[in-house]
Formats: C-alpha cells, structure tokens, sequence
C-alpha cells in the first residue's frame, strides 16, 4: 500500500469506528507519542489508549491532508477534530458532553506497509477553553 493510502486508510478506520481495522494498520512495535504526554511501545498499549480515549470522546477528523516524504517512510497529516467530551477524562475537567473543534497534526513513520511511529499534536489550551476549562 503506497504511503498516502496508509494514512488515509488510518483515519477512514478512525472515523469509521473500526478498531480491528485501525489496529491493523500498526506495527506490533508501533511508538505513539500521546500529545503532552508520554511515549507508549506496543500495539496492546495503543489499543488501550484507544479504549479510553473511545470511553471519554467520540471524535470525527475532517479536511484530513496527508503529506508523504519521497522515500515513503516519513508521513504527515493536518486534519480538524471534530469532537464531544463525554466522560471525565483524569486530571482533566468534567465531562458535560461538551462539543470542540480543534486543529490537529501527527507525524508518522512507516515500515512494511505499516504505521511503526505516531506522533500526535494539537493546542491543549484551546481545548481546555473550548471545554469550559481555565488553561494553565
């Protein structure tokens, strides 16, 4: 699958709700680095990740634009989160259902036709705002 595809069948299985799909297209290794936060190695902890985040947000990524390096090993996407906060998230406000938009962008490495590096990134103050929050 060219590089572009891969990426675009990421977020399709994304949008989609389709975890095993979503999941598949990972290296068992895959190294994702969660926005402010820590790096997570393994498929089993992406998967984890991705029943919290399930559990406290139900999110649709629109204007999806993915940029690919020439080699094909190096991706990335520019996408709008389009999202409802639905249960308490820790360390973060109360969860009232509250509806964001929020500008987003990831960095990818790929390897055998898989994602083997997601690196994610958006603006948390704006979201803490657009969630009724004070930032920091």
């Amino acid at each position: 699958m060219h590089a572009k595809d891969l990426i675009q069948a990421y977020y399709d299985a994304f949008n989609a709700g389709d975890m095993a799909a979503f999941l598949d297209l990972l290296t068992d290794d895959v190294a994702h680095d969660i926005n402010q936060g820590e790096r997570q190695v393994g498929k089993a902890a992406f998967a984890d990740f991705m029943a919290h985040m399930n559990r406290c947000y139900r999110e649709r990524l629109e204007e999806l634009v993915v940029l690919v390096h020439p080699s094909g090993e190096r991706a990335a996407a520019e996408f709008v989160v389009h999202g409802d906060y639905l249960a308490t998230d820790e360390g973060l406000p109360e969860a009232r259902g509250q509806h964001y938009v929020l500008p987003a962008g990831a960095f990818f490495t790929l390897r055998d036709g898989k994602v083997a590096r997601i690196s994610n990134y958006y603006n948390l103050n704006d979201w803490l705002a657009q969630v009724g929050a004070t930032p920091p």
